[in-house]
């Protein structure tokens, strides 16, 4: 069989080899021209109007003009060594008064050369363009008299405006550009731009050189593409073919044409995205029996009954939800979605209790020691009422511990227990686990999930609810928890109280001490967190040593008492530093971001961030949920440097007006994108997504899951003969998502 032009290596296309294409592997994943022709351009240049100078300001972006040279000077280290102009080589048109020196292309020593500076004039105005590299070639290229069309970003230097490295090509015939070149076309369309790395840039692969290998890529592989979504679907949808839309993607016919080739492709991407993952929930929760639980039993009404505050109407919608999946014969998978605060481990309670109710046992499994423990002390004080044994099991339980847990969840006189890693030890059995509980499941690889699934021990899958305080963006989470069903609690407990958050610099350190001290003088306590960004980053832990020096210092023992906890640390160490400071026995708990989650001391009213510029905005948000938990006034105070870049800028200000996570998580996702920077693949997601941006995307994620939907409601298994296209592309290897967030 003949392979397709999609499948020929990229070293194959007009204009790469050998060393191109490895670059091309190495920076940006691509083998193939088919890879090729599905790296899109990130935003396009328009290149169809031409500017005048004398309307060019140095704040515009990139802008095209054509123009005549007048002059042009070549720098050396000493001064200028060689220039000429439209008059003759004596004369200086530049405007700066600069000696004119004499020389020829063939006797210009072009190795000296450091600088060349031209002088450009319209019918409006002049201006300079400079080169730094290739100096030669536009030496030769820029001769005086000739016109041109430049095309780069307007920047000051010396007080006038200048284009630096400009693109040049060749000004169009005056009667029609198109009877010119294809060269001279191309200078007034609009223009793709593509992701791309220094190293590219060095070898050769610049933003034309890439438009070119994008136009032999397409000439080469458009007989060849075949259409992905059937005919009536085109049709039902309005979407326009394949071929069109790869055509108009890369090379505009007109702003019409871009808009119809990218709906089509990023619709595409999120249709089969959810089709495939809807597909495997369809399935599984038609086929995967789950135990019947019909009764709450008499622990969850007394631990109900004897709760200190009500729960709030989110609290109770989120308990329907999963008393409805509980007793509907089929397993439960569930994402439990809920802000700082917002009672989620209530809802966890509660639900381990519907377990009990039914003769069940009930797991309950968090990222590190610290949430375990703090769990299991919550946990604990809900029960009292109840009866049900509850017990704690990590790394740190003592041997003697151990054996009695064992033997407690095999003879089932542990109806609950709550634990780290340590559960899904090959010796931890139950006598009939029903429920599986995992706080921020994102922190759990899918292989430890399983193995602690395959501890049921009455022949079918205990019920699954995942539970994460990170806000996760709508389109997110229909993304990444596609297959789940979600529930979210949107509303705080009353008597919360809003935590007031704070911008201070560097000179602002003195009055924050001050601050600090009156807390203290009132009783309270008071978190300051160092970013760690990699635990082998001793520049990071040189930071958290010199501020446990700066805070000691500044508050010396006695009266005040200062804890440290980090990563490198010990669990007895952190979990002596972290019962010093929980107890009251320390006012300040200098950490890194250890503490994000899981820690909760009410009498900490004051968290302070340093270089807050370096954490992302979840982050911020969740440190920020450690304050506000007791009865008193808090504060989060956001420290940074003096300079800030824009976006940080943007991110601090945010913090500071929103206490809402979901509000914060979207601003979040729209500034960084959901995986990397827009103009690079987005990571993280089950498919790589080439066009469509889950920040931006939002209206055409619904509309296809909406379809996707529709077409499994008619068709679960796509054995139709309509739906054979959409089942041939679902069997590509792309579509193999891996158990991401399928929990059983």
């Amino acid at each position: 069989m003949e392979r397709s032009a999609l499948e020929s290596d990229i070293q194959f296309l007009p204009g790469v080899g050998p060393k191109r294409a490895e670059l091309l592997r190495k920076e940006l994943g691509i083998n193939t021209f088919g890879d090729l022709i599905r790296l899109y351009p990130f935003r396009y240049i328009d290149r169809s109007s031409i500017v005048p100078i004398r309307e060019i300001r140095p704040d515009m972006a990139y802008i095209q003009i054509k123009a005549k040279v007048l002059a042009r000077e070549l720098y050396g280290t000493g001064g200028i060594i060689a220039a000429d102009n439209i008059y003759g080589q004596n004369q200086d048109v530049s405007g700066n008064g600069a000696p004119a020196a004499t020389g020829s292309g063939q006797d210009i020593r072009f190795n000296l050369v450091r600088r060349m500076r031209v002088v450009v004039e319209d019918t409006t105005g002049r201006l300079e363009v400079v080169f730094f590299k290739g100096i030669k070639w536009m030496y030769g290229k820029l001769e005086p008299g000739k016109e041109f069309v430049f095309f780069g970003k307007p920047t000051v230097f010396n007080g006038l405006v200048n284009i630096v490295h400009p693109e040049v090509d060749n000004a169009p015939d005056n009667q029609n550009t198109r009877s010119g070149s294809a060269q001279q076309a191309d200078a007034l369309t609009m223009t793709g731009v593509y992701p791309s790395t220094e190293r590219l840039k060095n070898g050769g692969i610049t933003g034309k050189a890439m438009c070119r290998m994008q136009e032999h890529a397409l000439n080469a592989c458009l007989p060849d593409i075949e259409e992905t979504l059937p005919v009536w679907f085109l049709k039902q949808q309005g979407l326009v073919p394949l071929p069109f839309a790869l055509k108009n993607i890369h090379f505009p016919k007109d702003q019409q044409s871009l808009e119809r080739a990218r709906y089509r492709l990023k619709f595409e991407e999120l249709f089969f995205l959810q089709l495939s993952l809807l597909k495997q929930k369809y399935i599984h929760s038609r086929d995967e029996h789950g135990i019947q639980m019909p009764k709450v039993g008499e622990a969850f009404n007394r631990c109900y009954e004897a709760l200190p505050f009500p729960l709030t109407g989110a609290q109770k919608r989120v308990i329907t939800e999963i008393r409805n999946d509980m007793k509907s014969g089929h397993q439960m998978n569930r994402l439990l979605q809920g802000d700082v605060g917002s009672g989620k481990t209530m809802v966890a309670v509660l639900t381990a209790l519907i377990a009990i109710g039914n003769g069940y046992q009930a797991c309950i499994m968090a990222p590190t020691e610290v949430l375990a423990q703090q769990h299991f002390k919550n946990i604990s004080k809900y029960l009292e009422p109840t009866g049900v044994r509850v017990a704690l099991l990590t790394g740190s339980s003592r041997t003697a511990e151990r054996r009695e847990i064992h033997s407690g969840l095999e003879d089932g006189s542990i109806g609950i227990i709550v634990g780290t890693h340590a559960l899904i030890e090959d010796d931890v059995l139950f006598r009939n686990l029903g429920l599986a509980i995992v706080d921020e499941q994102h922190r759990f690889g899918v292989e430890q999930r399983a193995r602690l699934w395959r501890k049921s021990a009455c022949g079918m899958p205990p019920h699954i609810l995942v539970m994460t305080a990170t806000p996760i963006p709508r389109t997110l989470a229909m993304t990444l928890y596609g297959d789940l069903d979600v529930s979210v609690i949107d509303e705080l407990p009353p008597g919360r109280k809003p935590v007031q958050t704070i911008h201070a610099s560097e000179n602002r350190r003195p009055a924050l001490f001050k601050f600090m001290r009156d807390q203290i003088a009132l009783g309270r306590q008071i978190f300051v967190v160092y970013p760690l960004i990699f635990e082998s980053e001793k520049m990071d832990y040189k930071n958290l040593e010199n501020g446990y020096e700066q805070i000691a210092k500044a508050f010396p023992f006695p009266p005040y008492k200062t804890a440290m906890v980090h990563g490198k640390q010990s669990n007895e160490e952190k979990k002596f530093n972290m019962d010093a400071f929980a107890a009251g026995r320390a006012n300040i708990l200098v950490a890194t971001s250890v503490i994000e989650v899981g820690v909760d001391v009410p009498n900490a009213s004051v968290m302070v961030i340093e270089s807050a510029e370096r954490f992302g905005l979840s982050q911020l948000h969740q440190l920020r949920g450690r304050v506000g938990r007791g009865s008193e006034k808090s504060y989060c105070v956001l420290m940074t440097g003096q300079k800030l870049s824009k976006e940080s800028r943007h991110r601090i200000q945010l913090m500071c007006s929103t206490e809402n996570g979901f509000e914060l998580a979207e601003e979040d996702m729209k500034m960084r994108g959901p995986g990397d920077l827009e103009g690079t693949q987005q990571s993280g997601l089950p498919i790589s997504l080439n066009i469509a941006s889950l920040a931006k995307d939002g209206l055409i994620l619904n509309e296809a899951r909406s379809c996707a939907e529709a077409i499994l409601e008619e068709d679960p298994t796509l054995s139709l003969d309509k739906n054979r296209l959409l089942m041939q592309e679902l069997k590509k290897d792309k579509y193999n998502i891996k158990d991401y967030s399928k929990i059983s």
